[in-house]
């Protein structure tokens, strides 16, 4: 590829460029790049702002206000009673956490409320504290085995989501909250929210605990020390063990949204300590006491441990016990605390797997020969991998997908009911491209779960299936996937296919790496590439290389900027006059990806630039106009690009991947933005005929290499890269991997499933 810079306004003449051959030293970070590696997240970052969690994702700074009745007629056959699409996700949601719940009270030893830290958790802090200080820990502390797991048990059988409305805060409770807000000098705009958060007695909640305030999505601590002061007057300190409970909830909280579903203990103590809290072990303990947390005791699987030393051999532990037993204090573990919501639901995730991997399949394998016979590669090997296992991992790229599009074939050929899922409505149309058909054999997956797609569940509330497909497995959050894999029948098989080197979910968990890296059924890696000059730089990327790639059909331009706005200006033209000129592909199948929503160049600043070229109005509608793009976010940490119809009464009236939708009033300014440019995490899953990426230099810090594989990957046809980080995309391309995040999967499967099932 030749590295001659090309202006916007002869794209049809470009030469294709090598990226990081031209373009300025990045500058300082923006406030929208993503964080340090601290369980902390901001809210402009690219992750945060499509995290998952009880956050909602950040809302956009046009105002709701101004979306009037009777400017607009409404849309026909709209009922009132119907249920939104995200009203039955979030009852199936709730569904899920009283099975977790029940699953609570059903644990051996739960620790009781209210009272202080005792036993094996207690011994363990103080064994922690011992060897951080030089000491020897007590032998109680490490001297038993982990807890062996129980078998895995049937899954829960939860019922169909029933359509009933989620009831909204009542609207005493609302006013009441607005007195209390308005006392401690906080937004009495924050009232709905407040109350929607703490329930009926948020009064009450705030009176005697102001930090309760944290769990409002979107407050900082900061707020919340404002308004305790301001409430509690003289009484307000920074060793109140409230405000200690408070921060731990606050930072689990701020690492699910950064997708750990646990902390190690250190990681939490030494975060707590950044945030002014004085005794960091009492807010640990207080917190666990009071069950607002979960801790969790998780042997590592490390070469010799568990092998008693010299010394020990020779003489004994202290507790007088032999070599052997002292041998097993010295076994590592790692001590984590996590959030109930998402530590039980990733073991309820294991204990389904387990199920799955352990349960015979209904049929014999013997049918399964014809097909096999009849495929070839790769394919061959995931139908074989299918025909004698419950759970196959699948990897590939985009044309990867014709594999599991084959074993979907042939499982219906030989009379098996089958589904693949999907995780956005684009990734459904493609693959059903793939299959031939649309008779509902490819589902989304928020709709399967939400009972509006798929084949519906059995008497015993599992799905009714002899084998689901989920695509786009990377994207799974711990929540979803266990409420997939505890919805399947004995006997059923699970195939989970994606791309490994994608951005992992928006929500909490590493679900597909964890299982990867667990090893416990079969792995079936594609030989499939994807084709073209796109296929072969998005591939040289998921190896960390950035290679010069041949682009005869100018599949692949560069276009270098010196500030962020000469990027702006530059994408307005790429996307409403050179690609439609050069490749005619019209400005609505373009997408813009930039790394964060603020900024100079972020999707804020990009969507106004480009409204204002693309569809001009006053936005009269809370901000919007109709035939406005939109990404509307039904519930956080899932984005589904849209256009604005209407507004009337009811709300914002969208189509989203053909579907009305009616978004309320008050939920506009929460779950609507504009939607001609997106971050990568709103763009993951789907794709379109041509993407522009743009990388102003105060992005360079945000840059990844799942970043960059993510954002490439999404153009079909024609990708362009609005280019000012100079050397800092092939440096991240190279040398930034995925942030880690801290899981407790691969653990609990290795601790469920017999050695002799993994490969």
């Amino acid at each position: 590829m030749s590295t001659d810079p090309v202006p916007p306004e002869n794209t049809e003449n470009a030469v294709p460029a090598k990226p990081g051959a031209t373009g300025e030293p990045p500058a300082a970070e923006p406030e929208d790049t993503a964080p340090a590696p601290e369980p902390e997240a901001t809210e402009d970052t690219d992750e945060s702002a499509d995290g998952g969690g009880d956050e909602e994702t950040p809302a956009s700074e046009e105002s709701a206000e101004g979306v009037s009745a009777g400017t607009e007629t409404p849309a026909a056959d709209t009922a009132a009673a119907q249920l939104s699409e995200a009203q039955a996700e979030l009852a199936a949601q709730k569904l899920e956490r009283e099975r977790i719940e029940r699953r609570k009270a059903e644990k051996a030893a739960p620790i009781t409320a209210g009272a202080k830290l005792s036993g094996t958790a207690a011994d363990l802090l103080a064994a922690v504290r011992a060897v951080e200080g030089g000491a020897k820990p007590p032998a109680a502390a490490f001297a038993a085995e982990p807890a062996p797991r129980r078998p895995a048990p049937e899954p829960v059988r939860r019922p169909q989501p029933v359509a009933a409305p989620v009831p909204a805060p009542a609207a005493d409770t609302v006013e009441g909250v607005r007195r209390v807000l308005a006392d401690g000098g906080a937004p009495e705009t924050l009232a709905p929210q407040t109350a929607a958060a703490l329930g009926e007695g948020a009064v009450e909640l705030l009176r005697e605990d102001p930090w309760h305030l944290l769990r409002v999505p979107g407050v900082r601590l900061e707020q919340a020390d404002g308004f305790a002061r301001a409430l509690l007057g003289p009484e307000c300190a920074p060793d109140d063990e409230r405000r200690g409970r408070a921060v731990t909830v606050w930072l689990l909280e701020q690492a699910a949204l950064a997708g750990h579903t646990a902390l190690e203990l250190p990681t939490l103590t030494a975060a707590l300590g950044k945030q002014a809290v004085p005794d960091a072990d009492a807010a640990v303990q207080d917190t666990l006491a009071e069950g607002d947390a979960l801790v969790f005791q998780d042997a590592l699987d490390t070469p010799g441990a568990g092998q008693p030393t010299a010394a020990t051999a020779e003489n004994g532990d202290e507790s007088g016990e032999e070599g052997g037993e002292a041998g097993e204090e010295a076994r590592p573990v790692r001590v984590l605390v996590g959030l109930e919501r998402y530590a039980l639901a990733e073991e309820s995730l294991a204990d389904a797997l387990a199920r799955v991997v352990n349960s015979p399949a209904k049929e014999a394998s013997a049918p399964w020969d014809s097909a096999i016979a009849a495929a070839s590669g790769s394919t061959a090997e995931l139908i074989r991998a299918v025909a004698g296992h419950g759970l196959v991992l699948h990897t590939g790229g985009e044309a990867a997908r014709a594999e599991p599009a084959a074993l979907l074939a042939a499982a219906r050929a030989l009379g098996l009911r089958t589904v693949a899922a999907c995780h956005t409505p684009d990734g459904r149309r493609r693959f059903t491209a793939l299959l031939g058909e649309a008779d509902g054999a490819v589902v989304t997956v928020p709709g399967l779960l939400a009972g509006a797609e798929g084949p519906g569940r059995d008497a015993d509330g599992a799905f009714a299936l002899d084998l689901l497909v989920v695509l786009d497995a990377p994207h799974l959050d711990v929540e979803s996937a266990a409420m997939l894999a505890e919805s399947l029948p004995d006997g059923a098989r699970l195939v989970l296919s994606g791309d490994p080197a994608v951005l992992w979910s928006a929500g909490p968990g590493r679900v597909f790496g964890d299982l990867l890296a667990a090893r416990v059924c079969p792995q079936v890696a594609s030989r499939t590439p994807d084709p073209g000059p796109l296929g072969e730089l998005v591939s040289g990327v998921g190896i960390g290389e950035l290679n010069q790639v041949d682009a005869p059909g100018k599949e692949i331009v560069i276009v270098p900027v010196r500030d962020a706005g000469e990027a702006v200006h530059r994408t307005v033209q790429l996307v409403a006059d050179s690609v439609p000129r050069a490749f005619g592909i019209p400005p609505e199948e373009t997408v813009v990806i930039t790394p964060g929503h603020g900024g100079a160049a972020g999707t804020r600043a990009l969507n106004a630039a480009l409204k204002e070229r693309l569809n001009p109005g006053p936005g009269r509608f809370g901000g919007y106009d109709p035939g406005d793009r939109v990404a509307y976010s039904p519930v956080p940490g899932r984005t589904v690009p849209g256009r604005v119809v209407t507004a009337d009464a009811e709300g914002l009236h969208l189509t989203c991947a053909g579907v009305a939708v009616v978004v309320p009033r008050e939920r506009v300014e929460q779950a609507v933005r504009h939607g001609w440019s997106l971050t990568a995490h709103q763009a993951v899953g789907s794709r379109w005929p041509a993407a522009v990426v743009v990388l102003p230099g105060d992005a360079a810090q945000a840059l990844s290499r799942p970043w960059v594989y993510t954002a490439f990957g999404r153009a079909e046809r024609h990708l362009s890269v609005v280019h000012g980080v100079d050397q800092a995309l092939p440096k991240a391309v190279a040398e930034v991997p995925a942030k880690p995040r801290t899981t407790r999967l691969t653990t609990l499967l290795r601790a469920q499933v017999p050695a002799v099932a993994r490969p």
